[in-house]
């Protein structure tokens, strides 16, 4: 991998930033009015350069606690709807008082884990943002907690601004915390926690030392963000994470400045199709292959075929996605798989010439074409 240096970010010309609970509530739910002031000034100079910004905002919920004078957190789905409900007007408000003055026009855009999954809604969401962004607008994205149940959320807004730079194909995402960047350890809790600048690989270790949810208002933690850095860097894209109490940590950022903790990207960025089958389709069922076919596919690149499939798991259609894992059990890749599992079942194990016997039709030679299939990192 090549030496990834900072001073790339200031090549930047799309950015994300993705601003927590914590920081626009604190711990109580009243919205910190001066911290969503500063935070528009730090976009606003952005803006004002010439670049695109999206913003991805929790607080909905939050605000939402404040307003409605209640003394926890929501948990039941419906509670946390309704604090959403309430609390997505007061956000964008707010967000609109500042962001006018500048002149500059803020879009709400608020999307469920469905419209990353299903590959038409997916195309939308990513053709809406690219329009906002070429009327000069900043979408404001948020999930869409007044609809979402359960099985659809996202969870948290790491991952939501994850899927958002992929989405918009971002140069840098950039997630703002009450922290100045990664640590050994909890510096809440340890006086000798040190901050780390530079993440290459997300290792056991770093995992390890992520900890667990921020606050009782927040729904992640360092936890989330590394998951937000596993999707971030498999991508491509750059992802820092920073003090977001401090005002002017963008401009900084952005002028090549050592600010926060920098997750070095693949020096390749996937393609958008590719984007999708990783990180945006559901997996419908696991396909184990033997070693030389998962050696085919890591070192050379190639399709998967149906001498190389061991086994298959789960009930899937032609069209879905699947996980391919190695003889271990460890996942190596993601794909769209040309045949349904029952069809599977019949051909694995079995030379291409032999699948028309075998099923009566042979509609293709590949399980996963490689053009449909993409690499899986594991930290």
């Amino acid at each position: 991998m090549a030496v990834f240096q900072r001073a790339k970010i200031k090549q930047a010309r799309r950015i994300v930033v993705k601003v927590g609970t914590k920081i626009l509530c604190g711990n109580k739910g009243q919205l910190n009015l001066q911290r969503m002031e500063n935070l528009v000034d730090d976009l606003a100079a952005l803006w004002e350069k010439g670049l695109d910004v999206i913003l991805v905002s929790s607080g909905a919920i939050g605000a939402g606690v404040g307003r409605l004078g209640l003394a926890r957190k929501p948990r039941t789905i419906p509670e946390k709807q309704a604090a959403a409900a309430v609390g997505q007007g007061i956000l964008m408000q707010h967000y609109e008082s500042f962001f006018s003055p500048r002149g500059i026009t803020v879009a709400q855009v608020l999307l469920t884990r469905e419209d990353i999954n299903h590959r038409e809604r997916y195309l939308n969401a990513r053709h809406t943002l690219q329009a906002l962004m070429r009327f000069r607008a900043v979408p404001i994205v948020n999930e869409n907690d007044t609809v979402a149940v359960e099985e659809i959320r996202f969870g948290d807004n790491d991952t939501l601004a994850a899927l958002v730079a992929c989405l918009a194909d971002a140069d840098l995402l950039v997630l703002l915390t009450d922290l100045d960047g990664y640590y050994t350890v909890d510096p809440h809790q340890h006086e000798n926690a040190q901050l780390i600048k530079e993440i290459a690989e997300i290792t056991p270790e770093i995992e390890t030392s992520a900890g667990g949810c921020g606050s009782d208002l927040a729904t992640g933690g360092m936890e989330t963000k590394i998951q937000a850095a596993k999707i971030s860097m498999q991508a491509g894209i750059p992802l820092v994470i920073a003090n977001g109490m401090k005002k002017g940590t963008l401009s900084a950022l952005l002028q090549g400045d050592s600010v926060g903790t920098l997750f070095i990207p693949q020096e390749d960025r996937m393609q958008a199709r590719k984007l999708w089958i990783a990180f945006g389709s559901p997996v419908q069922g696991r396909v184990v292959v033997d070693e030389g076919a998962a050696a085919a596919l890591l070192k050379k690149g190639k399709s998967l075929l149906p001498s190389g499939v061991v086994s298959v798991e789960g009930n899937f259609s032609a069209g879905n996605v699947i996980s391919i894992v190695d003889p271990s059990g460890k996942e190596i890749a993601r794909g769209i798989s040309n045949y349904t599992s029952s069809a599977l079942q019949l051909i694995k194990g079995h030379k291409s010439r032999e699948i028309k016997e075998i099923l009566g039709y042979h509609d293709y030679d590949e399980i996963v074409h490689r053009d449909n299939l993409t690499l899986v990192i594991n930290g």
